[in-house]
């Protein structure tokens, strides 16, 4: 296996069992990275050893006790590690330790990092960081900030963990439900955030995540329905532009959707919904489905998003809902959802109702909606659709005035 390879599937790993031991990320990250950089130095002339992993494990670990020796502070610990290093761990080539210890490991780092005590921005680099292995400057241009203010944000969420003590375990059985929703928020976020595509694949980093959630906890059905929910979503990757343009899923080339990941994402569902509980992310993976479906059910579609509303009493959700009742009553019934909700920030809202207004032949509103929505628009592929749209209503309240007049 390539280093790169070994690094992309690993790191992960790697960190949460140094992190496991040493209760301090910053620690293990830099212990990890000496031994990723041992490794590359090593590999290539000496050959690549029987159990990666187990080598990169046993390396980081020798460097962490180094380290620890060197600063000549926490002594007690120093002691354990060389005691364990000398007695208990396996030479470099042996096999790790039992793979559910691993598994126990990345989870609760994925607890960790995930903590209420963080700020959300400082949950998802720190996710990011640690269990994607991103760099910062990576993370930094995912998130459009200075490479500075990221790496001073990550460095800040490791201090917290390791002063404030924040355990790295996962939560008892009676905070696991809203310790979980939030592990699950913080990776949905993140496939949110790549869904406008960038240098930096966030989309396809948050299904790396959401596939090592479910290896952790298959028996999860919120995990598992999140993990389906990115793949139906990301299946339609291929056809989503045009000429540097968002292209409507209605206009969308079905050829360039990724079936297997469909067939993927709809095997999960069923494994979710065997589980018996019926959570958000399952409903909104129903949906995804639907939607990949011709012809669309809309009467399920809008049925499942007013579930969604009660289960999340999310004015998102019910904008969504709008689209489904504008196709089976009308334009009109779908903007009367849309004028009781407060989304005037929301830039996904004035499209959504730009697009109504057009279909309801009010054009000037429509344009009105639409120069909103480009305001706000921040890829440029969203950028150039609204634009074609504005011009487009702008041509039909030209031609609209110009038959009033002929009709004068």
């Amino acid at each position: 296996m390539a280093l790169d390879a070994v690094f992309r599937d690993q790191w992960g790993r790697v960190l949460a069992t140094l992190a496991g031991i040493l209760g301090d990320i910053e620690l293990a990250e830099d212990a990890a990275a000496e031994a990723f950089a041992i490794a590359a130095e090593r590999w290539p002339r000496d050959g690549e050893p029987a159990n990666p992993t187990g080598w990169l494990v046993t390396t980081a670990r020798n460097r962490a006790v180094d380290h620890l020796r060197r600063q000549q502070v926490l002594a007690g610990k120093t002691k354990l590690l060389a005691r364990d290093i000398e007695t208990g761990l396996q030479p470099p080539e042996a096999p790790m330790d039992d793979a559910a210890t691993i598994a126990d490991e990345r989870l609760e780092l994925i607890f960790a990092c995930c903590h209420p005590a963080l700020a959300l921005e400082a949950q998802v680099a720190l996710t990011l960081r640690t269990l994607g292995g991103l760099s910062t400057d990576e993370i930094a241009l995912a998130f459009l900030v200075p490479f500075e203010t990221m790496s001073k944000r990550l460095t800040r969420a490791k201090h917290k963990i390791r002063d404030a003590g924040i355990p790295f375990a996962v939560p008892p059985d009676h905070q696991l439900p809203d310790r979980l929703a939030a592990v699950l928020a913080v990776v949905y976020l993140i496939f949110n955030a790549g869904w406008g595509g960038g240098r930096v694949d966030l989309a396809a980093e948050a299904i790396h995540l959401g596939r090592a959630l479910a290896d952790l906890m298959p028996d999860e059905p919120e995990v598992l329905a999140l993990l389906a929910l990115m793949l139906l979503h990301d299946a339609r990757k291929a056809a989503r532009l045009r000429d540097g343009r968002v292209v409507p899923l209605d206009d969308q080339d079905r050829a360039l959707w990724d079936t297997r990941q469909i067939d993927e994402g709809r095997a999960l569902l069923q494994r979710a919904t065997a589980r018996g509980r019926t959570g958000p992310y399952l409903v909104q993976g129903a949906i995804a489905d639907l939607h990949l479906q011709e012809p669309r059910d809309w009467p399920q579609i809008a049925a499942l998003y007013q579930t969604l509303a009660r289960q999340t009493g999310s004015s998102i959700v019910e904008m969504n809902r709008a689209v489904a009742v504008a196709e089976i009553d009308g334009p009109e019934a779908g903007l009367a959802i849309l004028d009781g909700l407060d989304l005037g920030h929301y830039r996904y809202f004035h499209s959504t109702r730009a697009e109504l207004l057009r279909r309801a032949g009010r054009d000037a509103e429509a344009h009105q909606a639409y120069r909103r929505a480009l305001d706000l628009a921040q890829t440029e592929p969203e950028q150039r659709f609204l634009a074609d749209r504005l011009a487009e209503t702008a041509r039909r309240g030209t031609a609209s005035l110009g038959e009033a007049a002929d009709r004068r």
